[in-house]
């Protein structure tokens, strides 16, 4: 009797403690994985885990290792004597690396050295400012050295005004080492000033140990080249963008064969995210955005011969492959996660097409929660084509009840919308306080062909705000969606969509929220620092009045002309460093919204840029996000 009351009470234990759901402090103390490389035995798999404090408002870091075919992860102090050092030379006599050196003149102690107090920076072009930092005349330059303590460093770029690895994000990956170790290889956009900032013509470039030379292998391209790798039969690969200024157009994969330059996925209607060689030099593996998700694929690599060029996809599921790190006899080694889970380390097996999860590191939290419930929905839109859109639902859904619902506006414009795992934008925590989450790939998501995510160039506010109301009202005709509490949320364009779908929404919505967002399409052009991009998607400058495209963003589709029709809540979220989508763009909106007298707040983060990164000013994100909704739907 006393143990079957104990295994009930053990039971019910258990079945409490599975109704748990994700809330903001857990979300922010979940251990967040990177996976290394394979180590230098090829037998165990090197990763990182990040885990945030809010306590003291920071991260640490601990390092492991783990057998690649599975097994229990081994604390390791560093881990530069497992890793081949791609740093150092094959040969082993020299070392690459990157230093930031100060070569123009940006302060005014600069200019007049005997007034070191002054406190004036002085421009003579754009690119005076970055992401989040401002240009103070110092530049990343790629440097080697003998493979010595003693040894003294030369700088491969000399005086140039410009940055390898790139900036603001660009690491020990935009430079190599040619498999002789006679040459090394780097990115770099060798442009200064005003035209570096309208320009997205990063080349590949090729410096000689022996000569001291410099020879750009990529001149003839004008848009992106980045992510060099060596095949193992020793040709150069990289990731390549046509055309100047679009940032996010077609990446293809180039290989130079003996001076020929194949572009394996030309006739693949995609776009490649990250890849890698196999083995055997004979296969190309690569993950690409797929009918919202991320997926592995393969190309092959004919050579000499006449065989055709085929792109295969490997895999298919409801989630993302989000690094491809390496490979182990049959399997390759990849990160992956989905809309309930952080991204963990998994193999899969390419011949069995079988995966093993090589890391657990938040399993034992996650198998406390009720998880959220995804649903792939297809939507027709106002042109009559089919549209992904994903849904959300609470842990625990009941359909006999009616649930306050959400339309989430993805950024970017042109980021996929996938079953990735934010850390502020969870749709898990999101479901997890009693909202469905509503997530259309509109126009402009990669994973749905080429010209799909080309549309929206130049039609910020068109057939994409079509794309928005369509989801939505698909998915309000369900019985369980309240159609008296809906709301629209999203950051960056999707604080755009946010501000002008709070214009023409006809009283769908009762609350919104813009993170980041454009709000003055002519304002934002004259204050974002990547000029490339408002030229591109905006069709141009606002003072080209014959430029109808140019003159339509600037007119019809900027938020700021659609104020007098606001009607509804909005909280407007800025960050302080953010140079993208400067601060103006929410203090305007802010500004507007208090004056027409609709119900507002301004939540500023000084120190934070595009995201919010610190632990604590996430914690008052996610407190203030659902306390606004709280007040508002």
């Amino acid at each position: 009797m006393k143990k079957i009351l104990l295994t009930t009470l053990t039971m019910m234990s258990l079945s409490a403690m599975a109704q748990n759901v994700m809330t903001p402090e857990t979300l922010w103390k979940l251990g967040r994985v990177s996976a290394l490389g394979i180590s230098k035995d090829t037998k165990n798999v090197v990763y990182k885990v990040t885990t945030p404090s809010i306590e003291e408002n920071k991260s640490s870091s601990k390092f492991y290792i783990v057998p690649v075919t599975g097994g229990n992860p081994t604390e390791v102090k560093e881990t530069k004597d497992l890793l081949k050092d791609k740093n150092i030379s094959p040969d082993g006599k020299y070392i690459v690396y990157s230093e930031e050196v100060k070569i123009s003149k940006v302060h005014g102690k600069d200019f007049y050295p005997n007034l070191e107090k002054s406190e004036v920076q002085i421009y003579d072009g754009l690119d005076y400012r970055h992401w989040d930092t401002w240009n103070e005349g110092k530049y990343n330059h790629v440097h080697y050295k003998e493979n010595r303590e003693d040894a003294v460093g030369t700088d491969i770029m000399g005086n140039e005004q410009f940055d390898s690895p790139q900036k603001p994000f660009g690491g020990d990956e935009d430079y190599i080492w040619s498999p002789d170790s006679k040459k090394i290889i780097y990115v770099s956009k060798k442009k200064s000033g005003t035209q570096y900032a309208v320009s997205t013509n990063t080349n590949i470039f090729e410096y000689s140990l022996e000569t001291g030379l410099t020879t750009n292998r990529t001149e003839e391209n004008l848009g992106y080249d980045m992510a060099p790798q060596f095949s193992p039969a020793g040709h150069l690969t990289w990731l390549q963008m046509k055309r100047d200024g679009y940032e996010a157009d077609k990446n293809d994969i180039i290989v130079d064969y003996n001076g020929a330059k194949i572009n394996l996925t030309a006739a693949w209607d995609g776009t490649v995210d990250s890849y890698l060689w196999s083995k055997d030099g004979k296969k190309i593996y690569f993950a690409a955005a797929v009918d919202g998700t991320k997926q592995l694929f393969e190309v092959n690599f004919p050579g000499r011969t006449r065989i055709a060029v085929q792109v295969q996809q490997l895999t298919k599921g409801d989630f993302d492959i989000n690094d491809l790190v390496g490979f182990a006899g049959n399997s390759i080694i990849v990160t992956r996660g989905d809309m309930n889970h952080a991204s963990e380390i998994y193999s899969l097996d390419l011949k069995k097409n079988t995966w093993k999860q090589i890391t657990n590191v938040n399993k034992e939290t996650y198998d406390s929660l009720a998880l959220s419930k995804t649903e792939k929905r297809y939507v027709t839109t106002t042109d009559g084509k089919k549209m992904l859109v994903w849904v959300i639902l609470p842990p625990n859904f009941d359909a006999t009840k009616k649930y306050p619902t959400l339309l989430y506006c993805q950024g970017g414009p042109q980021s996929a919308l996938t079953q990735f795992y934010s850390f502020r934008w969870n749709f898990q925590l999101m479901a997890a306080n009693g909202y469905i989450v509503v997530a259309p790939n509109r126009r402009g998501m990669p994973g749905h062909g080429v010209e799909w995510n080309e549309q929206i160039s130049k039609d910020w506010g068109g057939q994409v705000m079509d794309d928005y109301l369509s989801a939505i009202d698909d998915v309000a005709k369900e019985s369980y969606v309240d159609k008296d509490r809906l709301g629209c949320v999203g950051a960056s364009y999707g604080g755009y969509s946010a501000f002008y779908l709070a214009g023409i929404h006809n009283n769908r919505f009762k609350t919104f929220i813009a993170h980041d967002g454009v709000f003055n399409t002519q304002s934002m052009f004259g204050t974002t620092e990547e000029v490339f991009f408002s030229n591109w998607d905006f069709g141009g400058a606002y003072w080209e009045k014959d430029n109808i495209a140019a003159q339509k963003t600037y007119t019809t589709f900027n938020p700021i002309n659609l104020v007098d029709k606001w009607n509804s809540p909005i909280l407007i979220i800025q960050g302080g460093k953010d140079f993208r989508v400067p601060i103006g763009q929410g203090q305007e909106a802010f500004q507007a919204a208090q004056l027409r007298g609709i119900k507002s707040r301004f939540l500023y983060f000084p120190e934070e840029n595009h995201w919010v990164l610190k632990p604590q000013n996430a914690q008052v994100w996610q407190k203030e996000f659902f306390k606004w909704l709280k007040e508002t739907l």
